[in-house]
């Protein structure tokens, strides 16, 4: 017991240290926040001028004589002996602020509620006042009175009656930079303003307005509550406030006028990520926004690198025109292969910005009009309605003569059932329109070169070899070869694919040859044309009628070289050819020397008939079907028993795979669309997972698309008979941010149908025969082509093309109870760098036009075809003379 007893005063002196130990934790807070608080004074040292830093060291010197003063008294009360502990608690208490557990006889008081937390000790409370009665009574400067307020800056720091001081040292920073920025464009004397030029100052005006509605705000939310006496911390909307600003402010100290006007028209827009987004502002030469070129110039130069990858000079060496595997017809011979109708129906041409003369034109077959000096178009009759159109390649920069081959039906009435495989006979025309350029056009009519007599059936598509298959028209080769110009692949409709090797016209009118029974030549070049190779679906063991029915579309392998062609046909099949094959499994030679292939690969890519088939320009492997299964499909050659990609949207007719892009501009029939969503879509293939693009609207069936790589455009044609092109974005990137998509697209003609007799003109559609023969619409009516001035595009939207092609988007009205003779089914964009603004279009009346959108020229592509020019003179010499004239000379005059 008696040890016991004289341990008690010693336990009861450890626990009564252990719970004052607990106890001052809070007062030790206190003290660590203090000494923060202790940092402040020194953070604004660097904000008061030199002759005020000696009050502020005087006052620190204070501050450290106390601390040490204190500390020394402390260390004494620990030093003292430990028997005499009834007189250390009282110290103890009083120095850490907490009052006594146990009183003078032993008892336990009631415990008492703790201090409030956060509350200074009072030797701290007396060390702050004694450091801000030692600062000196100096004023302070303008920029710190202005940053603290006035009374800030007369008392010092602002203490709160919770006792804890404001810490406002970032947002005092962040002030003093404000109102340095203000000082230095305060400062800013701008230039004396030229001529056209506005003055900047209601630009900083705004500015400055702007930061004192910030600091007017600040002030009203600053208030001495606790509970909203928080860190300052800058939130997100401040910082990018403050970066707007900066941007703002730094330029109108550096940059030139020219800059200022810029920065006052645009301001300086900064992403969440502090990089300024890269914008195209202003209008282009020729009227457009530079927002809408600036895709044309890009796909230009990436069109032009792609092909000198993909492209090659020369493909297929075996596969040259011999001269007697071409047997030109006789009169009698000829007859059965060509178009019935030996005139054109009576149409006129109104072109926009000429005053219109009232003529009409009536033009025989195989002829066409004079090209306008000034717009350039070009018109010819082909005799029947087009289906099947193509531009025959060149090499870039060669200047030479182009050509157009094309199909029309033998009647006007005709028509053919796509189920079952029939023959018959067909005529496929080479037509040459010139040397056709941006800023001239071919100064001779267009004319038919010559034309091949077949009898396999209608034509549905036909494709050339898109590179490596022409050659100079002045290549000496030895009889009976001849200058090739190029390779074409013909799809029939008994279900055959034709592989024909052109020569150059002035070749063949040179070496032709002919076996006359009755009488002389025809007056046009017609010859009966044996074919390099027949390709056909099934195998050898199978029988020669294809078991897939009719072929509907082709696509050739575009990049080198060029050895697969692809396909697609009634039944749903893809074939696939190795044209370069030996495999004496796909190949069989004939006896006339010609060859028969057989597809290496053939897949059921639909349910129902293969009506476009694409081959992606970027990467051969991969393959877009369109089918009358209303399914649009993207297939990976390396993994067919997929698709990438599977959508089932509407019945689409065409479809067009453009360069740059991982998706495709599909045309599409009215018969399935909802109202409203019929026209022209961009269609992703499902790797960026971007909706659908609606590139425009259109009330009929669009019977026909096309793209050009060298102008990151699409054009269409549909029932109505309106031509209409549209500027595509760069779809690289999500579509949904595309605004006023209107803007886009221009008409480039419009060809109504309307009655002969005057009365009947002011009554409109109401006045035409409600028939379907041809010859009694032909008799009663006229067609009026309304032409787009295409050499500039500024004031584009209140043009009287634009009006009439959006309130025709909104209120056409259908006439399917008639001849469709206005109707539009086949246009095609010239893939060749020398011609790559010009664009054909032909439809039901065989009435054909070529047209040039000069205003889509850029800068870019001019440069690139002078260069190409140049490169290939380097390679070939001089530039080959045009054979127009000489193929010109062997067709008769009108």
């Amino acid at each position: 017991m008696a040890s016991s007893a004289a341990r008690g005063p010693r336990c009861r002196e450890r626990s009564r240290r252990g719970r004052s130990g607990r106890g001052s934790a809070p007062a030790g807070r206190s003290r660590s926040r203090s000494r923060a608080r202790e940092g402040e004074p020194r953070a604004l040292r660097e904000l008061l001028p030199l002759g005020d830093l000696d009050a502020l060291d005087h006052s620190e010197e204070a501050v450290e004589a106390t601390k040490s003063q204190s500390k020394t008294v402390r260390n004494q009360k620990t030093k003292s002996s430990p028997s005499d502990t009834s007189d250390q608690a009282p110290a103890e208490t009083e120095a850490h602020g907490e009052p006594s557990r146990t009183s003078e006889n032993g008892s336990v008081p009631p415990p008492k509620a703790p201090g409030k937390r956060g509350r200074k000790p009072k030797t701290e409370m007396l060390l702050l006042k004694l450091s801000r009665d030692l600062e000196c009574p100096t004023p302070e400067p303008i920029c710190v009175q202005k940053m603290l307020g006035s009374s800030e800056a007369a008392e010092g720091l602002e203490t709160p009656p919770s006792g804890r001081p404001k810490r406002r040292a970032a947002k005092v920073a962040l002030l003093y930079l404000q109102e340095l920025a203000e000082e230095l464009t305060s400062v800013y004397q701008p230039p004396a303003p030229t001529e056209g030029a506005q003055e900047p100052e209601p630009e900083l005006e705004h500015i400055q307005k702007k930061r004192r509605s910030r600091r007017r705000k600040e002030e009203e939310t600053d208030s001495d509550d606790p509970a909203r006496d928080a860190d300052f911390v800058p939130s997100k909307e401040v910082l990018l406030q403050a970066e707007e600003e900066e941007g703002s402010d730094a330029p109108l100290s550096e940059v030139s006028e020219p800059e200022l006007e810029a920065l006052r028209g645009h301001g300086v827009k900064m992403s969440s990520a502090g990089r300024s987004k890269p914008q195209c502002r202003g209008l282009a030469p020729n009227g457009f926004h530079n927002s809408i070129m600036a895709p044309v110039e890009k796909c230009s130069s990436l069109t032009c690198s792609l092909r000198d990858q993909k492209y090659s000079q020369w493909e297929f060496p075996d596969w040259i025109p011999l001269a007697h595997k071409w047997t030109c017809l006789s009169e009698s011979e000829a007859a059965p292969y060509l178009p019935t109708e030996e005139k054109s129906p009576l149409f006129s041409i109104q072109r926009e910005g000429i005053e219109d003369d009232g003529v009409f034109y009536r033009v025989n077959r195989f002829n066409s009009l004079q090209p306008h000096e000034e717009r350039l178009d070009v018109s010819f009759f082909v005799g029947g309605p087009v289906w099947a159109m193509e531009w025959c390649p060149s090499p870039e920069g060669s200047a030479a003569s182009q050509y157009v081959a094309l199909y029309c039906h033998r009647g006007m009435e005709e028509t053919h059932s796509v189920a079952g495989l029939h023959g018959g006979p067909a005529l496929l025309q080479l037509w040459g329109l010139g040397t056709l350029q941006q800023e001239q056009g071919s100064a001779d009519k267009a004319g038919l070169a010559y034309a091949i007599a077949a009898d396999h059936g209608c034509v549905w598509d036909m494709k050339f070899c898109p590179s490596g298959a022409w050659e100079l028209p002045t290549t000496a080769r030895k009889h009976p070869q001849m200058s090739r110009l190029g390779l074409l692949a013909v799809a029939f409709s008994d279900g055959k694919v034709v592989l024909y090797s052109l020569p150059h016209p002035g070749a063949l009118q040179h070496s032709k040859r002919t076996q006359v029974k009755d009488g002389s030549f025809h007056k046009y070049v017609i010859c009966k044309v044996q074919c390099i190779a027949m390709l056909q679906v099934g195998s050898i063991q199978a029988g020669n009628a294809s078991e897939c029915g009719q072929c509907f579309s082709l696509s050739w392998m575009p990049s080198k070289p060029h050895h697969h062609l692809a396909a697609g046909f009634y039944d749903g099949t893809v074939a696939v050819w190795n044209l370069l094959t030996k495999s004496l499994l796909q190949c069989v030679r004939q006896p006339d020397g010609s060859l028969k292939l057989y597809p290496f690969r053939c897949f059921l890519a639909h349910d129902h008939a293969v009506r476009s088939i694409e081959w992606c320009k970027a990467d051969s492997n991969f393959l877009v079907t369109a089918g009358s299964d209303r399914k649009i499909k993207f297939w990976d050659l390396r993994r067919l028993y997929e698709p990438i990609n599977s959508i089932k949207r509407f019945l689409s007719t065409e479809v067009a795979w453009l360069l740059p892009y991982n998706g495709v501009t599909v045309a599409q029939d009215n018969c399935y669309a909802s109202y409203g969503l019929c026209g022209i879509h961009y269609i992703d293939a499902g790797y960026l997972g971007f909706k659908a693009y609606f590139v425009a609207p259109r009330k009929g069936t669009v019977w026909s698309i096309s793209g050009s790589d060298w102008l990151n455009t699409v054009a269409a044609g549909d029932i109505t008979g309106e031509l209409v092109a549209a500027v595509l974005p760069d779809l690289a990137i999500n579509p949904l941010n595309v605004k006023r998509s209107s803007d886009r697209r221009f008409p480039v003609y419009k060809a109504d149908l309307l009655p002969c007799s005057p009365a009947g003109a002011e009554g409109g559609e109401q006045a035409l025969p409600k028939t379907r023969l041809y010859s009694e619409m032909v008799t009663k009516s006229y067609i009026r082509f309304r032409d787009t001035d295409l050499r500039s595009f500024k004031n584009f939207p209140s043009r009287e093309p634009m009006r009439r092609m959006h309130t025709q988007e909104v209120k056409a009205e259908l006439s399917l109870d008639r001849l469709q003779l206005e109707s539009l089914h086949k246009v095609r964009f010239s893939p060749n760098l020398d011609s790559h603004g010009w664009l054909v279009s032909g439809g039901q009346a065989g009435i054909v036009r070529a047209h040039c959108l000069v205003g889509l020229a850029s800068g870019v592509g001019h440069q690139l075809l002078l260069e190409r020019r140049a490169r290939f003179s380097s390679l070939y010499g001089d530039k080959p003379a045009s054979p127009i004239s000489a193929e010109h000379s062997a067709l008769p005059a009108e």
